[in-house]
């Protein structure tokens, strides 16, 4: 929502300054994104006087001029045909930036033709206050020279932008902030009350409402003998100001008072459509019409749509069309004044696709009690720019009943917020809001005004209290400490996750925080969305579905940081996936993603490969208390991973915790990613619940080997199709309580290794803990890794 300045003071009588007034909407609730100084890029410009306009001697189209500016008296070559002498314009002094133009002038005189030129004479497209760029503005009025151009051009009013929230639509009014600025004490409120213009005919249009749940109430009036065209300067300077564009005058009157009392009203060309308005649902393809976005749309049965006896005149609360609109040639006209449920509206607006003003403010709730003062507001302003012959006011259903009335204890201000206010400056705050109250000493009654129905309970009101008190003024104090011993707090889902960000931080990877969802063509490169996990009401069109993995959005960021230069970017995600709309259909993963390609080192480097993806998947899942000694590792990573290079680790058969390796290029080349890239996804929720133990703060025995330890080298033949997880397991399980580390440290095939076989050699650790072993002990040990590897996986001893 934008408004200017000068606009705002139209309804609130202020003598207060911009930063007081931007500071007091922000403490009573209204976000400002951004506050738009137009005479702050308009500054370097000032009001010139051309003394004299000869032509050219080297150039037809060119007139050189002799110019009084603040800087004295200049001589500026110009080549707008309206250049003359006598006139007032905008100068531009050497150097200066023009903004519509984005370019600066050189700091020293230029020659143009062969003439010295010290400066520029501007056009209205040139300093972004027009699109005229035909000649150089021609400033009309008593100007002196020097003056700011800002104030010559009515530049110099601020426009606010703010965020306006769901509930309360009678911010997108600028009296409805007024209201609000007025009680929290910046000035009093002078907002303008429309005058009741009496008709001096019977409305000749009828209105009928088939629909009544979707349009409980329409007003119309016919208005004959207008005169339209454009409108006159200070319309158009108005809601040029804030972003609209000038159609003409009943068009802009339209928008003028949505935007000045948040009553979006819509006017038709009476002399194109019936001599019966009707409210009711659309009929497909009988009532589909061209919009005035130029669109062509087919109403459906739930979508509420205005028409005449013979066709369909747009969709109510949303948006007219084509045919009945108004133009310069305009004579008669219905104006319509109607109220359209919210959720309807809304729905209509989600189908169609159309973004409109009258849409935004009618999906929030419109002021159910505007509909003969938003009448009344546009005839008087149709009258005044138009001219015409009012007929009365037909006014079709009723609108919806008042809210009820709220028992207001004034006690609950300070139970619920601890804020002891008098009952007089309560009654105050309501009163000045809008509110009706009556009743006497701590028990009120309070009436809800029609543009306030978000207040429906005790809590409401306090709230409105709270806020324009100020909840900065809402004195700090602390908690008293609950007696005795706290548990902590976090759940195991939770300290696992933060277990596994430490980890994966000291690893080198950076944390990102991505969307919960994702394209649906996205998902579906990775297995496609679970059932029941589409999103009806997107952020956005495109991000539809809840994401099955977190490496979606990980892949496309880690693309972005290369693309912006980051070497060597890594990145993980400690987040939910998910994986159907059942309570336990979500799941807490933890993902990361690096490049394979290895950066420059004067020691030498080597690519990631899956081992790396590996590793860092079992640092996640140790720091998350995952039983890592437990795990196997098998090739069944799914149609994402790249196969031959990817894995999973799991406990038993099933429980897969974890996936790595590298990405299929099918996905990395549908996911605009370039290069090879190496990931792992773990899922926390698949580690097995610890064990409980005792509630004891000492600390375990401290349990370390004194004896040296003995190493041992064994080489078997394997067949390749064995995995060498599978060899280092049965060898460990040889004796449990002595072998305390086995690793691979060569593999061979080749010459002297059968075809179909390699050559895996291992070195196990084996840790004496009462004595020293002796030889035999030790070779009983290496007897028994040799046969339980002979056992598991058909390996033999290499000789």
């Amino acid at each position: 929502m934008k408004f200017t300045l000068s606009w705002l003071k139209e309804h609130l009588e202020t003598d207060r300054p911009l930063d007081e007034i931007a500071e007091a909407m922000t403490m009573a609730g209204l976000e400002i994104e951004d506050i738009d100084n137009p005479a702050e890029a308009l500054s370097d410009f000032t009001v010139a006087h051309v003394k004299t306009a000869e032509k050219h001697p080297d150039a037809d189209k060119l007139k050189v001029c002799t110019v009084d500016t603040k800087d004295g008296e200049k001589q500026i070559v110009c080549g707008a045909p309206n250049a003359h002498a006598g006139m007032k314009a905008v100068y531009a002094g050497l150097g200066t930036y023009i903004p519509g133009a984005d370019f600066a002038l050189d700091k020293k005189p230029r020659k143009i033709r062969g003439v010295e030129s010290h400066g520029m004479l501007c056009s209205a497209k040139e300093l972004n206050a027009g699109e005229d760029h035909d000649g150089i503005i021609d400033l009309q009025g008593d100007w002196k020279v020097g003056d700011p151009a800002a104030e010559a051009l009515g530049a110099n009013d601020p426009v606010i932008d703010f965020e306006v929230t769901p509930n309360r639509p009678d911010w997108l009014g600028v009296d409805g902030i007024a209201r609000d600025l007025a009680a929290a004490g910046i000035g009093k409120v002078i907002t303008r009350q429309p005058k009741t213009m009496k008709g001096t005919f019977a409305c000749p249009i009828d209105i009928r409402l088939d629909w009544p749940e979707a349009c409980p109430v329409f007003g119309g009036r016919f208005i004959r003998n207008v005169k339209n065209g454009p409108s006159p300067a200070w319309l158009k300077r108005k809601l040029e100001a804030i972003g609209l564009r000038s159609i003409n005058i009943l068009a802009d009157i339209t928008n003028l008072v949505s935007y000045d009392r948040c009553r979006p009203l819509h006017v038709y060309d009476a002399d194109k459509i019936g001599q019966t308005i009707v409210a009711r649902r659309g009929k497909g393809a009988a009532d589909s019409f061209e919009a005035l976005d130029g669109k062509t749309y087919t109403p459906g049965a739930e979508q509420c749509v205005i028409a005449d006896e013979t066709r369909c005149l747009g969709f109510g609360g949303v948006m007219g069309g084509e045919a009945s609109g108004v133009s310069d040639k305009t004579v008669n006209v219905f104006i319509e004044c109607a109220w359209f449920d919210p959720e309807i509206t809304r729905a209509t607006g989600r189908a169609t696709g159309i973004e409109s003003d009258a849409r935004y403010r009618f999906e929030r709730g419109v002021d159910t009690g505007s509909i003969q003062p938003g009448l009344d507001l546009a005839t008087e302003l149709v009258l005044e720019l138009c001219g015409g012959e009012p007929s009365e006011v037909l006014i079709a259903g009723e609108a919806p009943s008042a809210p009820e009335a709220i028992d207001f204890p004034v006690t609950e201000v300070k139970r619920l917020t601890g804020i002891d206010l008098p009952a007089e400056r309560i009654t105050e705050i309501l009163q000045m809001l809008g509110f009706g109250v009556s009743g006497m000493g701590d028990s009120l009654s309070v009436d809800v005004p029609t543009w306030r129905r978000d207040c429906t309970q005790k809590a409401d009101l306090v709230e409105e209290i709270a806020r324009i008190h100020g909840f900065d003024r809402i004195e700090a104090i602390s908690i008293p400490p609950l007696p005795g011993r706290r548990e902590p707090t976090a759940t195991i889902g939770q300290n696992r996750a933060r277990h596994a960000r430490r980890a994966l931080a000291m690893r080198g990877y950076h944390e990102a925080v991505t969307w919960s969802f994702c394209y649906r063509d996205h998902a579906a490169l990775f297995g496609g969305h679970g059932d029941g996990l589409e999103l009806e009401n997107p952020i956005s069109s495109d991000l539809d579905v809840m994401r099955p993995t977190a490496l979606i959005h990980l892949l496309t960021a880690l693309q972005a940081n290369a693309d912006k230069g980051v070497e060597d970017p890594r990145l993980f995600e400690a987040g939910p996936v998910y994986l159907t709309d059942a309570p336990d259909g979500q799941r807490l993963a933890v993902a990361g993603v690096r490049f394979c390609a290895a950066g420059r080192h004067w020691a030498g480097t080597r690519e990631a490969d899956l081992f790396d993806a590996k590793a860092d998947a079992l640092a996640a899942l140790e720091a998350a208390d995952a039983p890592v000694d437990s795990l196997q590792v098998a090739a069944e990573a799914r149609s994402w991973w790249h196969p031959g290079r990817s894995g999973v680790l799991r406990l038993g058969p099933k429980n897969v915790l974890a996936e790595f390796g590298e990405i299929h290029p099918r996905v990395l080349k549908a996911l605009g990613v370039e290069g090879r890239v190496i990931a792992f996804e773990a899922i926390l929720d698949s580690i097995p619940a610890p064990k409980k133990k005792a509630a004891t703060k000492a600390r375990p025995a401290l349990d370390r080997a004194e004896l040296t330890p003995v190493k041992r080298d064994f080489a078997f033949l394997v067949d390749d199709a064995v995995a060498a997880d599978t060899l280092v397991r049965a060898a460990k399980g040889a004796d449990k309580a002595m072998i305390t580390e086995v690793s691979v440290f060569d593999v061979y095939a080749g010459q002297g290794v059968p075809e179909g076989q390699v050559s895996l050699a291992i070195e196990a650790v084996i840790q004496p803990r009462e004595k020293t072993l002796t030889d035999k002990e030790i070779d009983a040990i290496a007897a028994k890794i040799v046969a339980n590897v002979e056992k598991a996986t058909g390996a033999s001893l290499r000789g």
